[in-house]
């Protein structure tokens, strides 16, 4: 005859539960060892009784399986939160497309193109974004022009105030080194010539004033060194210069 179904539910009397606990407690921990042994599992079993007594089985350390145990659960939770993100990306990727292809469009219509679908109404807010974009372009010109004078008008006063520095410092060195009235004497008055040299040395004539005194009186060197007259070479003269040139002749030949 066979055993009879038992109803699983608390057991009321105490002696009763005491000895089904400890039967049952080591038939679970048999069956965890040899399903260990047999399959090559690793088991960890962990009992607490009602007492508070603590009664456990592993197959290759209580440590290890539970630290084993922990990684497994974290990565399980680390996985649901991953796909529970890629899931909200993916719905935010698809906003976000249709936004960009929104804005396309509002671009192309912007440039005057694509506006044979918009109605009379449609058109007129379009006419006034783009009457306002206008506003504010030629606003922000003004500004940046007024921008660049102000920088201008900043970079001209510098400049001022460091020529007038740079005038002050050019009238402190002239009151430092002050300048003199003297002038520079020239080359004659560091080395004066005597005239009697200049002129005459011993009696004989330089050649220098010879030619010197030719040139004032119209006459080539030619003519005085060789001792010719300047009758020669006066055809081509005038009457009044002949006749000076002459009087010349006869005062070097004296």
């Amino acid at each position: 005859m066979g055993r009879g179904k038992i109803e699983i539910k608390r057991i009321e009397n105490a002696n009763s539960r005491q000895v089904t606990f400890s039967k049952r407690r080591a038939g679970l921990l048999k069956k965890a060892q040899e399903l260990a042994i047999l399959c090559d599992a690793e088991v960890a079993v962990i009992i607490f009784s009602n007492t508070g007594k603590l009664f456990e089985f592993s197959s290759a350390g209580m440590k290890r399986t539970l630290s084993r145990y922990n990684k497994c659960l974290d990565s399980s939770e680390d996985a649901a939160e991953e796909c529970k993100a890629e899931k909200q990306d993916s719905k935010e990727l698809d906003v976000l497309k249709d936004e960009f292809a929104m804005l396309q469009k509002k671009q192309v219509r912007l440039l005057g193109k694509d506006l044979t679908g918009l109605s009379l109404k449609e058109l007129q807010q379009l006419e006034q974004q783009l009457n306002e974009g206008l506003l504010s372009v030629k606003e922000r010109k003004e500004q940046l022009l007024v921008e660049q004078l102000e920088q201008s008008r900043v970079q001209e006063q510098r400049a001022i105030l460091e020529n007038e520095t740079l005038r002050r410092q050019v009238e402190e060195l002239r009151c430092l080194f002050p300048q003199t009235d003297r002038a520079v004497p020239s080359y004659l008055e560091y080395y004066p010539v005597e005239k009697e040299k200049s002129l005459v040395n011993h009696g004989v004539t330089s050649p220098d004033l010879v030619s010197n005194f030719a040139f004032e009186n119209g006459d080539s060197d030619i003519t005085l060194h060789l001792g010719l007259p300047s009758d020669v070479y006066g055809k081509r003269k005038a009457p009044e210069r002949e006749a000076h040139s002459n009087d010349s002749g006869s005062q070097l030949a004296l």
